[in-house]
């Protein structure tokens, strides 16, 4: 007999439901682990196109199997740029960015024991870390680390935002939200190392030693900015959908009156 035909009401009433703060502790885990990984354990063999694919591809996977638990942030930018577009409530925000940072440190901890496991790989003072200044391939002084990292967030928050608006084509949001975070990587990875993610900056950083640190707040600060910008920028340009918001919260407070 098919389990599904006795299935009671109450029964399929107890059934656990998805948890959007675990998916984002996990999803950015593995994105520290898996991103971050392709730069500490094989950037010199696949070099920065293939490090930017790493992360695109990454997040594409997350987006589609994530996406429809908790959105598949993953990055306190576009989470900030989520909740300033009225899509999450500050509350839910508040849980995702704990999850995201925590999840963060706990992907490059599995990285770290990992890489630890292989001669060569440098970990103090680099371990896949963002920076400017003397620890940029480039040497981009700490203005233009600042600007490049709020220009990149803002595309990937931008096109978060634009993509999974009610007005968007449905299935292509995680295409489109790889491809945008796989471009942000060719064009910063040789300039910072390519944050535009406090949390993808903060695990790294936190086992590469003082000097990744004292650099930290750029890329803690310039993607939040970015995601700032984004959601301002998708409001005159996208207006018919945060209307749509704003007629959907009034409903709401209506209906709980």
């Amino acid at each position: 007999m098919d389990a599904k035909a006795v299935e009671t009401p109450a029964a399929r009433t107890t059934k656990a439901e998805p948890n959007p703060i675990a998916a984002e502790f996990f999803g950015t885990l593995i994105l520290v682990l898996f991103g971050v990984g392709s730069v500490v354990l094989a950037g010199k063999y696949i070099g920065a196109l293939g490090v930017a694919l790493a992360f695109g591809l990454t997040l594409l996977v997350l987006a589609y199997g994530l996406g429809p638990i908790s959105g598949s942030h993953v990055n306190p930018a576009v989470t900030l740029g989520m909740l300033l577009s009225r899509r999450i409530p500050a509350h839910t925000a508040i849980q995702y960015w704990v999850a995201q940072l925590l999840g963060s440190i706990a992907g490059a901890a599995l990285l770290l024991l990992v890489a630890s496991q292989v001669p060569g790989v440098r970990i103090q003072g680099d371990f896949g870390s963002n920076g400017y200044g003397t620890r940029s391939s480039v040497g981009i002084n700490i203005f233009g680390a600042f600007v490049i990292e709020i220009l990149l967030t803002f595309l990937l928050v931008f096109v978060c935002l634009t993509v999974t608006d009610k007005l968007a084509l449905d299935g292509f949001d995680g295409l489109s939200i790889g491809l945008a975070l796989a471009v942000a990587n060719l064009v910063g990875i040789p300039l910072t190392g390519a944050s535009v993610n406090p949390a993808r900056s903060l695990g790294p950083a936190v086992f590469a030693g003082s000097a990744a640190l004292s650099q930290l707040w750029l890329f803690l600060v310039a993607p939040l900015v970015g995601g700032a910008l984004a959601a301002a920028v998708h409001r005159i340009t996208h207006p018919a959908a945060h209307r749509a918001e704003e007629i959907r919260e009034t409903d709401q407070d209506r209906t709980a009156a």
